[in-house]
């Protein structure tokens, strides 16, 4: 649906009262809006790499770039900076990022490569925005902070850390935002490659993005098993998310760089968003920044 190429596409985010598929491109310092009613793209360019965003209750998005939490006025392209973190670690950066059920912002950092495939191991974080602007961290020593979400009762915390190439369960306390006790829930088969983006769908199922992998997967978290595989045509899938007008679309983004010039002549679709429909369920509304 989106033709427009993304270096780095990810963190796809409904919006509804706009009609809209919001997202980011990592790597091209962009902050992404579709419009599914005129099919254009607008983006307002920031001054870093930029890992994730999500919805503000009173307009506008928060977003997680280089190593601090901002506000983005969609309207002015005002960046107004929140919170500055891990000034100590200049090679890191914000990657994935999610609202919680009471309208708090998790999101995670990761050290970037030195080179092709070379990066500082557990050097990531993971980090909550409260409304308030006061920030905790909940994890440490993470190598590469990614897909996030809660189960429908809100008793458990699911997150990737992408070079475990699992998704583990936290508990989580609704009321202080905070998560414990992790346990490993899904272990990726070698076909499905490294576990990205991921999302919940009504049926409280996982879909799992899977970078070089080509394909998103469900997960069932009761019984720890893939119950189904959608493949997509290209191998970097980044990001999942549901949206349309009841949340029975499926729009997954994806990434051109790290794609050799033999490979991109192969996948013409890299870089694009893809929606995907006829799944037979649904997903749910976002969650928005409680201020």
């Amino acid at each position: 649906v989106v033709k427009e190429k993304n270096r780095m596409g990810e963190c796809p985010v409904w919006e509804e009262r706009e009609n809209a598929l919001v997202y980011v491109d990592i790597n091209s310092q962009k902050v992404c809006r579709w419009s599914a009613l005129t099919n254009e793209v607008q983006s307002v360019s920031v001054d870093a790499r930029v890992g994730s965003v999500a919805l503000r209750q009173c307009g506008g998005y928060v977003i997680a770039l280089g190593t601090r939490f901002a506000f983005l006025d969609w309207d002015t392209q005002a960046v107004t900076t929140i919170l500055e973190l891990e000034q100590d670690k200049p090679n890191n950066r914000f990657n994935d990022g999610k609202v919680d059920p009471k309208g708090r912002f998790f999101a995670g950092t990761m050290a970037e490569e030195t080179a092709p495939g070379v990066q500082a191991r557990r050097q990531g974080a993971l980090y909550t925005l409260f409304p308030d602007h006061s920030v905790i961290k909940q994890l440490d020593q993470v190598d590469i902070s990614n897909g996030l979400d809660w189960s429908l009762d809100h008793r458990t915390f699911f997150h990737i850390d992408s070079l475990a190439y699992a998704v583990h369960a936290f508990s989580y306390d609704v009321h202080t935002g905070k998560i414990a006790c992790p346990k490993p829930l899904y272990h990726l088969e070698k076909e499905e490659q490294m576990p990205d983006g991921m999302c919940i769908d009504a049926e409280g199922k996982l879909w799992v993005a899977c970078i070089d992998g080509g394909r998103v997967i469900r997960i069932d978290p009761e019984t720890g098993k893939r119950i189904q595989t959608v493949r997509l045509p290209t191998v970097r899938i980044t990001s999942c998310c549901f949206g349309g007008k009841d949340y029975s679309e499926m729009y997954v983004t994806s990434a051109y760089d790290g794609l050799d010039e033999t490979t991109l002549a192969k996948e013409p679709h890299a870089g694009e968003i893809f929606k995907i429909t006829g799944l037979g369920v649904k997903g749910i509304p976002q969650n928005f920044y409680a201020a």
